[in-house]
């Protein structure tokens, strides 16, 4: 009976420990009082529903300490229940931690041998028993009471007693639990044979469990593990690590998700999971086993966990495994949302998404097209890094940092693959059905591969040609190395292309291709490095023969064979053009500008051809609708565009003036004339070619400009053009000079320096057209060494004349004349003007008003003007200090006006006064004769 005493020895000192703790409870009655607390939280809290779950667990140390499976057996015998295992028997530590409420016995890595958790047992039993081959021990809430001399409730798990009894055959210890009358033992045994399996699943060193005759076994095959039970079996596949995760899985190994679950430390907690798959997992926990302990040993075993997640999800057959992968939701719990962030992080860094082709990645690496085309992603499968294999949810692939990309990145990827062009026909078969079924925007093909007729494959459709025309064409242009030409591998037409841009193509619009242009722009450089321009050569002039006229510009750029290397065909000559007799000697030699076409080559074909090639037979044109800057390779182009007004709107010059021999240019000026296109391009106003050719062409030892037509009024300054059997016009068209007119600052410099030549007689007239003239241009020439003063004589000291009456001081040699802008004119020659010159009227006068002088105003009344205000001093003699010399004047100007008692002075003063200077002489002879017939004659 319980309450009978034990029979035999007491192996385990259950006296001992009976005697310590009722010496304690006597000592302080309050430590009985928390004994009696203790044991009432854990019966009806911690360990209310944890009965099987702690008996199971110790079952499992056991079967560990004795190193072999173990197995279990649970049965109802006369209202007890029996809980029986095998594995290591019943110790002294052992009962010492049965007999302790806040003391475990375990040790290494046991899951609750023989701890607090025990303390289950209460929740169904006053009278629990544990009975093992070594021996047993008894508690008994009557014995207690007794040995305490207390009633009431007391904490039955302080006192144990040795008992004997019998273990069943083939078990080594055995739990027995005489039931309480409020519990019902059969539904005991049906509650646990629901949990059996998890029990199986999370201690794996049970491997067998008997419920009331119901058995149950435990086996695994690597990495899955299979329950057997009265009623079927489960499997899971489980990864095992520092922590055990595991997933139920069909007999076809396809996994079954789980949608909710609880930690499992390693029996079940309170933390409630979402995860598809079971954790177990040895996690902090409170002492009631119930809920995770807080911490830091918490967030780092939670983080071992889910790194450890993708070793199961690896473990599943590739097209499941993002079954495994959490859903979207709110977290269950705080433990959950850890694990979720974890388990999501660790998926999207390590390896284990299988791909198209047959390797795996992470699941930031893995990608999936946002649209179905059937077909395409096989046809992708080694082209796009981490293209997943299968029908995979974007919100999975999300969820793990993956990438849905569209076909547009899938284009960029192809860009440049080689592959063979039926292939290609299939991709383009394929998107074509997307485009129909209007799963894929056409407008997204843009880059498209599209492999060539060479053997290349290049990016996009659009631009691309489907070649027309003969056998012989495709054979021409098919041995032409042309990069970037895109002609269509006739392998891999498909109707797709057309509709993504690209053109049906003949020779013409072959000839305009930009990757041909590309070509022969460095046909030239590749020849150099030792490839063979003749296949290149032979194939642009046919086409440029079939265009004609209509030819690009930029085939000038085609490299052809010269004399003794290979040039751009525009730097070549035909070899019976007469530009050979007109360019320097120079040009033709080794490294120079031109050289002439191979005689041999140029038989072959046709000038015209050779011409429209930009072969030269004569000067050739530079042509601009819209020039920007003065970057077309013309001579000193900078300085004629700097030169203009503003800059031009259209271009049209003509190429290698500068190349023209000194002695040639009568025959060069010539040949421009002969041709409308050059002829027109000198003729053009401020245009280059004039503008050059009037600078640096030589005529007879000089420049153009240096030069006067015959019939132009420019004798003494400039000679007149010798005859060198040139037209008029066309010398004009040269530069050669029939007027004054400056675009230079080196033609206004020679111009002052001319003037200042005093071995050249220079008309008065002409001495003041061209200060004019310099000053007119808005040049800035640098100062002449000399000046070409009033009298014709060249000086070095002058002043620029700027007021009149300083002319009646000084000699004509003293003074230079400008009458349109004196003050532009002394900066440009770097003189002062004449009214700066320090000056002092010596002589005295007397005012006199004009009204009161009756001879002017008879003068007034016959020209019909007004007398002006004021008056005027008259002096007798008038004389003036200037430059430190004394002088006789007629009138002066300081302050006030002042004129000789003379007619000349006293009309000069009168006309400056009246503002009719023009008419001073006139006014002068009135003076001395004041009739009509003087004023009319």
């Amino acid at each position: 009976m319980a309450g009978a005493e034990p029979v035999g020895d007491d192996p385990f000192g259950c006296a001992r420990l009976r005697e310590a703790t009722l010496r304690a409870w006597r000592d302080s009655p309050t430590r009985l009082i928390e004994d009696t607390n203790v044991e009432r939280d854990l019966r009806v809290g911690a360990y209310r529903d944890r009965l099987f779950v702690e008996l199971a667990q110790n079952a499992a140390d056991a079967a560990t300490a004795a190193g072999a499976p173990g197995r279990v057996k649970v049965s109802l015998v006369d209202r007890e229940l029996r809980f029986a295992n095998t594995g290591a028997p019943l110790d002294a530590r052992g009962v010492a931690s049965l007999a302790s409420l806040r003391a475990s016995g375990k040790t290494g890595e046991s899951v609750g041998r023989f701890g607090v958790g025990f303390a289950a047992v209460r929740t169904v039993s006053d009278e629990p028993r544990v009975v093992s081959r070594t021996g047993g021990v008894a508690f008994s809430a009557e014995r207690t009471r007794a040995a305490a001399g207390i009633e009431g409730d007391v904490p039955v798990l302080r006192l144990p007693w040795p008992v004997d009894g019998d273990v069943p055959d083939g078990f080594d210890t055995e739990v027995r639990l005489p039931l309480r009358d409020d519990v019902d033992g059969d539904a005991l045994l049906d509650e646990l044979a629901r949990d059996v399996g998890d029990l199986l699943l999370a201690l794996p060193w049970l491997a067998e469990f008997e419920v009331g005759g119901r058995v149950w076994t435990r086996s695994s095959d690597q990495d899955v593990v299979e329950i057997r039970g009265p009623v079927g079996e489960t499997r899971w596949l489980t990864h095992r690590g520092d922590v055990v995760w595991a997933v139920p899985i069909g007999r076809d190994g396809v996994p079954e998700p789980l949608t909710e679950d609880v930690l499992r430390a390693p029996t079940p907690t309170d933390d409630a999971l979402s995860l598809p798959a079971r954790l177990i997992a040895s996690v902090p926990v409170e002492p009631s086993r119930r809920r995770v302990l807080p911490g830091a040993e918490l967030t780092a075993a939670l983080e071992k966990a889910a790194a450890e997640y993708v070793g199961l999800v690896r473990a599943v057959a590739a097209e499941h495994r993002f079954a495994l992968v959490p859903v979207p939701g709110f977290p269950k719990s705080t433990v959950d949302a850890a694990l979720r962030d974890g388990v999501l992080a660790a998926l999207g860094n390590e390896t284990w998404v299988s791909t198209q082709d047959k390797s795996e990645v992470s699941g930031r690496q893995a990608k999936i097209l946002d649209v179905e085309v059937p077909g395409l992603p096989e046809l992708l499968a080694e082209l796009v890094p981490g293209l997943v294999k299968g029908d995979v949810p974007a919100q999975a692939l999300k969820a793990v940092s993956g990438q849905v990309i569209g076909v547009e990145e899938v284009l960029e990827t192809l860009t440049g693959v080689s592959r063979d062009p039926g292939w290609w026909r299939e991709v383009y078969a394929a998107l074509a059905i997307g485009v129909d079924s209007h799963a894929v925007n056409a407008s997204k093909l843009d880059g498209l591969p599209v492999p060539l007729s060479d053997g290349r494959t290049l990016p996009g459709a659009r631009g691309s040609l489907l070649v027309e025309g003969s056998a012989e064409l495709l054979e021409l242009l098919s041995d032409v190395d042309i990069p970037g030409l895109r002609l269509v591998h006739p392998a891999a037409a498909h109707p797709l292309l057309e509709r993504l841009g690209a053109k049906h193509a003949d020779a013409r619009e072959l000839l305009n291709a930009d990757q041909l242009r590309d070509a022969v722009e460095r046909s030239v450089e590749d020849v150099r490095s030792g490839l063979d321009g003749t296949t290149l050569a032979g194939a642009v002039l046919r086409l440029v023969a079939d265009c004609g006229d209509d030819a690009p510009r930029w085939v000038g750029a085609l490299a052809l064979p010269a004399t003794d290397t290979w040039r751009r065909a525009d730097e070549l000559v035909l070899p019976s053009s007469p530009l050979i007799d007109v360019f320097d000697e120079e040009v033709f030699e080794e490294d120079g500008a031109l050289d002439v076409l191979d005689e041999d080559f140029a038989e072959d074909w046709p000038a015209d051809t050779l011409k429209a090639a930009g072969v030269l037979d004569s000067f050739a044109l530079v042509v601009d609708d819209e020039p920007h800057e003065p970057e077309h390779d013309l001579p000193d182009e900078e300085t004629w565009w700097d030169s203009l007004p503003e800059p031009p709107s259209t271009l049209v010059a003509i190429r290698d003036l500068d190349l023209v021999a000194d002695d040639s240019w009568p025959a060069a000026l010539r040949l421009l004339a002969a041709r409308p296109e050059t002829w027109h391009a000198l003729r053009a106003p401020r245009g280059h070619a004039a503008w050059w050719i009037a600078q640096y062409a030589v005529l007879g030892g000089f420049a153009p400009n240096e030069w006067r037509l015959p019939d132009a009024d420019l004798a003494g300054l400039y000679d007149e053009v010798p005859d060198l059997g040139l037209g008029e016009q066309l010398l004009a068209a040269a530069g050669v000079r029939a007027d004054l007119d400056l675009s230079t600052v080196e033609e206004a410099e020679d111009l002052l320096d001319r003037l200042a030549d005093p071995d050249r007689v220079v008309p008065a007239g002409l001495v003041t057209r061209a200060y004019d003239a310099v000053v007119e241009s808005g040049l800035g020439p640098r100062a002449p060494q000399g000046v070409r003063a009033a009298d014709g004589s060249v000086v070095d000291d002058a002043v620029v004349l700027d007021v009149p009456w300083v002319a009646g001081a000084l000699e004509p040699d003293r003074y230079v004349v400008a009458p349109e802008d004196p003050e532009r004119l002394a900066d440009l020659l770097d003189l002062p003007l004449a009214s700066t010159a320090p000056a002092e009227v010596t002589s005295e006068g007397e005012y006199a008003p004009w009204a009161e002088l009756p001879a002017l105003k008879l003068v007034a009344d016959l020209l019909g003007a007004g007398l002006p205000d004021g008056g005027v001093l008259v002096h007798d003699p008038l004389t003036v200090s200037i430059q430190g010399a004394e002088h006789d004047v007629q009138w002066w100007s300081d302050d006030r006006l002042h004129a000789a008692d003379t007619s000349e002075g006293l009309a000069r003063a009168f006309a400056w006064a009246a503002g009719r200077w023009p008419d001073r002489h006139l006014i002068t002879a009135l003076l001395d004769d004041p009739s009509p017939r003087t004023l009319l004659s």
